[in-house]
C-alpha cells in the first residue's frame, strides 16, 4: 500500500507514482489522439463538413449521455471502495481480537510451553491468512514450524489447532468450563473474519456490469470527436485525451480496489498487519 502524506499537493500533481493509471493509460491515450486528429482531418480538411452539419448535433447526446456515465462511474467506485473498506475493517478487527485471546490467555495459562504455543499460533493465524488470500503458495513449514496440510483450507486447520489446544487445557482442568466459554467466541471470529474476506475475494463485480461500463466508456469516447471538432477544430484533440482519461481512470480505480487483498500498489498492507498482529502477541504473551 502506499505511504504518502494527503496534505502534500504539489507532489501529487506533479509527481507520478507507478500506481497512476496515467502509466497504464498511455497507449490508449496516444491512440484515442490519433483518432481524434483522422476524424478532425476528414471532417475539416477531406469532407469539408460545416458547422451547420447535423453531425455538430452529436455533442447534444454526449451533454445526457455524460450525466449517465457520471452516475453509473460513482456506483462503480462507491461498491469498490466499499468492499476496500470492508476489508480493511476485517483485519482490524483480526488485530483486535488476536490481542483480546492473547491477553485472555496470557492470564489464565500458568505454563511457559502453554503460553509458547500461542505465542506462535495465534499470529500465524494472521500470517496464514494473508497467504491464502493473495494466493501465495507456501511448504508444510508455513510459520515458524507449524505443520499444515497445502492441500486442504490452510487458516482452518490453525483455527483447528487452536480449538483442540483449548478443548486439551480444559480436559487438563488448566481452564474452566466458562472460561472456555468466552475464549470460544474469540477463536470463532478468527473464521467469521476469514469467511468474510473469502466472500470478498472471490465474489467480483458481476461481469455484465463491469463489461457494459467499459463498453459505454469506449462508445462515448469513440464520438466525441464527431461533434467536437467542428466547435474546437483540433484543440479538439487534448480535450478528448483528458475526458477519456478521466473516466478510464476512475473505472482502473474501482477494478484495483475492488479486490483489497493482493500486490497492488492500493490494496490492503496484510503482510504488515500480519506482522504487528506478532510483534503485540509476543509482547502480551
Amino acid at each position: 500500500m502506499v505511504q504518502y502524506n494527503p496534505k502534500d499537493w504539489i507532489v501529487f500533481i506533479f509527481k507520478f507514482h507507478k500506481s497512476d493509471t496515467f502509466r497504464k493509460l498511455i497507449p490508449m491515450m496516444i491512440f484515442i489522439g490519433l483518432y481524434t486528429y483522422g476524424v478532425g482531418y476528414l471532417e475539416l480538411e477531406y469532407w469539408k463538413l460545416s458547422e451547420q452539419n447535423h453531425l455538430s448535433n452529436i455533442t447534444v447526446m454526449h451533454s445526457m449521455l455524460g450525466f449517465v456515465i457520471s452516475l453509473l462511474l460513482v456506483f462503480r467506485t462507491n461498491t469498490a471502495y466499499d468492499r476496500w473498506w470492508e476489508g480493511r475493517k476485517l483485519w482490524g478487527a483480526l488485530v483486535n481480537n488476536s490481542r483480546n485471546l492473547a491477553m485472555k490467555l496470557s492470564v489464565i495459562l500458568k505454563e511457559e510451553h502453554d503460553r509458547a504455543y500461542f505465542r506462535k499460533l495465534i499470529p500465524g493465524y494472521a500470517s496464514i491468512l494473508s497467504k491464502h488470500l493473495t494466493d501465495v503458495e507456501t511448504s508444510l513449514q508455513l510459520y515458524e514450524g507449524i505443520d499444515l496440510d497445502h492441500h486442504k483450507h490452510r487458516p482452518n486447520q490453525v483455527a483447528t489447532m487452536m480449538f483442540k489446544k483449548i478443548n486439551d487445557l480444559h480436559e487438563q482442568h488448566k481452564i474452566s468450563g466458562d472460561q472456555l466459554i468466552f475464549l470460544n467466541t474469540e477463536l470463532q471470529s478468527f473464521t467469521d473474519i476469514c469467511g468474510a474476506c473469502e466472500r470478498i475475494k472471490n465474489t467480483p463485480i458481476p461481469y455484465s456490469y463491469s463489461a457494459f461500463i467499459k463498453k459505454f466508456i469506449f462508445f462515448y469516447i469513440m464520438t466525441l470527436p464527431f461533434g467536437y471538432v467542428f466547435s474546437l477544430g483540433y484543440y479538439s484533440i487534448p480535450v478528448v485525451i483528458f475526458i477519456f482519461y478521466v473516466l478510464a481512470s476512475l473505472e482502473l480505480i474501482a477494478e484495483e480496489i475492488e479486490d483489497p487483498f493482493g500486490f497492488d500498489a492500493n490494496d490492503l498492507p496484510i503482510e504488515k498487519i500480519s506482522a504487528n498482529i506478532k510483534k503485540h502477541v509476543e509482547e502480551i504473551i
